[in-house]
C-alpha cells in the first residue's frame, strides 16, 4: 500500500470503503508527488493544495458517516486550465488571461464536485487549445512522461501527462479536433470524446461545433465513472443532451459479433510504417475476441479544408476587433491561424458547414454496416514538445493541425471516439488504437474498449518519470 498513486478510481472507491487507507493519507501522498515530478514534467500549472486537502476531509466524513458516498468521493483528479474554476486561476494558456480568477465554476466542475472528486490543480494546454501540443508563452511546454523532451500532445496534454504519470488516476480534457485522443495516444492512456454535447460546456469553446469534453483516465473502467458523473444536459448549454446512462454498469457486455471495419488510413491519410504495424496487429484482436473484422472505409475524401475553414474563422472572430491590438501577446502560431481565418468569407464558411453535413450523413450511411470502426488514433508518435506539429510524416508536410487526420473527422461528425494504448514503437514511445462508434451511441465505444482492455491490459505499463 505505499504505492497509492497507482491505484486506479475504482480500487480506490474500494480501499476508501474498507476503510484500508483514507482520502487524506491518499491526497497527501499524490500532492507529494506532483511536488517531486511536476517541475520536470509540467503537467500541473497551478497545484491547489489546501483545497485538495479540504475536499479529502470532508470526502474522509463521508466514508465514515454516509451509506453511499458520492461517487467519485476521494479520488484525486484534476480539471485543464481551460476549465473555469471559481477561486482558482485559469490562465487558459495565454498572456491575456494568465491572471485571471474566475467568480464561477464550469458546469463540469461543479459536478466533479458534487461527486466528491479531490482537485489537486489545473493541467496545462495551449493558449485557448488552439493546436496538439500544450506549450504556452505563459506556462512552457509539457513534457511526454514517456520520454522527456517530447511532446505530451494537446491541447489536454497536461491532463495526459498527469495521468500518465500517476499524478491522480482521472483528468478531464477538452477535444476540437483530437485534442483528448492526441495526448492520450502519446502518452499511453485512455481518453475518450464521447458524443458532441453529451457533457455541458460553459462558456462554450472557441471551436464550440467541434468540441467536446471527456475523461482522460489509466483504466476504461475510471473514464465510464467519470462520464457518468459528467454526462447530461445543463442549462448553461443549450446543445447538452439530457442522458441518464450508468455507462460504469454498461461496460460488462459482449463484443462477440459486433460488425468492425479497420481503416488504416481513412482512404488518404500518411502513417508512419511502425505505428501501421503496431494499431494493425491491435486492430485484428477483435478478430480473436469474436468480432466480424473487415478492412473499409466510407468513399469520402479527407475534410482537412471544412476543419481548417471552420477552425480558423472561429479564432479570427474571437479576436475580430481586438487582434491589432492583441497580436504581440499571441502564440505566433495561433496568430498565424487567426490571420488566415479572417481571409475566409461568410460564403466559405458557410460551404464548410454545408459540406459538414453531407460529410456526418457519409458516415451515418457508412455505419449502417458496422457497430465500429478502428483507424490509428494518431499517425506518429510524439514529435518534439514546443512544436506546433511534427513537420512531415513520412515525405508528406504537415500544417498546425492536419497531421491529426484520424481524430479531426469524428469532431466534425460528432460521432464518439475513443484512444485505447495498443503497443510501444522500439524507441519506447506509446501508440493509440482508435475505436469509433455511431452517432451517440458511446456505450458500444466504451464497452469495446473495456474487452480490449481485457485482451490486452495496458495500465500496469508506467513510465519511468524522475
Amino acid at each position: 500500500m505505499d504505492d497509492f498513486h497507482r491505484l486506479s478510481a475504482l480500487e480506490l472507491i474500494s480501499f476508501y470503503k474498507r476503510r484500508d487507507i483514507s482520502p487524506v493519507e491518499v491526497t497527501r501522498a499524490v500532492l507529494e508527488r506532483i511536488g517531486n515530478l511536476n517541475p520536470n514534467l509540467n503537467a500541473f500549472v497551478t497545484i491547489t493544495s489546501d483545497l485538495a486537502i479540504e475536499q479529502a476531509r470532508v470526502a474522509e466524513q463521508a466514508y465514515a458517516k454516509e451509506a453511499t458516498p458520492p461517487p467519485l468521493a476521494g479520488v484525486p483528479g484534476s480539471l485543464k486550465d481551460l476549465t473555469s474554476t471559481k477561486g482558482v486561476r485559469t490562465a487558459k494558456g495565454s498572456l491575456l488571461h494568465k491572471d485571471w480568477i474566475p467568480d464561477y465554476d464550469a458546469p463540469l466542475a461543479e459536478r466533479l464536485y458534487d461527486a466528491g472528486m479531490v482537485m489537486l490543480g489545473k493541467t496545462n494546454t495551449p493558449e485557448l487549445g488552439w493546436k496538439g501540443d500544450s506549450d504556452n508563452r505563459v506556462f512552457g511546454p509539457t513534457h511526454n512522461p514517456w520520454l522527456h523532451g517530447k511532446t505530451a500532445g494537446g491541447s489536454s496534454g497536461g491532463a495526459a501527462a498527469a495521468v500518465a504519470s500517476c499524478l491522480g488516476p482521472i483528468s478531464q480534457g477538452t477535444d476540437g479536433a483530437g485534442s483528448i485522443r492526441i495526448p492520450a495516444s502519446f502518452c499511453g492512456t485512455y481518453g475518450i470524446k464521447p458524443s458532441w454535447g453529451l457533457v455541458p460546456q460553459y462558456p462554450a469553446s472557441a471551436v464550440e461545433l467541434l468540441s467536446h469534453v471527456g475523461p482522460i483516465t489509466r483504466t476504461v473502467g475510471d473514464a465510464a465513472l467519470m462520464l457518468t458523473v459528467m454526462a447530461g444536459a445543463h442549462p448553461l448549454d443549450r446543445i447538452s443532451l439530457p442522458v441518464e446512462i450508468d455507462y460504469l454498469g454498461e461496460l460488462q457486455g459482449s463484443v462477440k459479433g459486433l460488425r468492425i471495419a479497420w481503416s488504416p488510413d481513412l482512404g488518404y491519410a500518411s502513417v508512419d510504417s511502425e505505428v501501421l504495424a503496431i494499431v494493425s496487429k491491435a486492430a485484428n484482436r477483435f478478430s480473436e475476441m469474436g468480432c466480424l473484422l473487415e478492412e473499409n472505409h466510407p468513399p469520402m475524401p479527407d475534410t482537412w479544408e471544412i476543419l481548417d475553414t471552420i477552425w480558423a474563422s472561429a479564432f479570427a472572430g474571437v479576436y475580430l476587433d481586438s487582434l491589432d491590438q492583441v497580436r504581440d501577446d499571441l502564440d505566433p502560431g495561433l496568430l498565424a491561424v487567426a490571420e488566415k481565418g479572417s481571409k475566409y468569407t461568410a460564403a466559405q464558411l458557410a460551404r464548410a458547414n454545408a459540406l459538414r453535413i453531407d460529410y456526418y450523413h457519409g458516415w451515418r450511411t457508412f455505419m449502417e454496416s458496422y457497430d465500429l470502426v478502428l483507424t490509428p488514433t494518431l499517425p506518429v508518435t510524439a514529435f518534439q514538445a514546443g512544436d506546433d506539429h511534427p513537420g512531415q510524416v513520412n515525405d508528406r508536410e504537415t500544417t498546425y493541425l492536419s497531421w491529426t487526420s484520424f481524430t479531426y473527422p469524428f469532431n466534425i461528425t460528432g460521432q464518439p471516439a475513443a484512444t485505447v494504448p495498443c503497443g510501444f514503437t522500439q524507441d519506447g514511445l506509446p501508440v493509440g488504437l482508435q475505436i469509433v462508434g455511431k452517432w451517440r451511441d458511446d456505450v458500444s465505444v466504451l464497452r469495446a474498449s473495456a474487452a480490449f482492455e481485457e485482451a490486452a491490459p495496458w495500465a500496469d505499463h508506467h513510465p519511468l518519470v524522475t
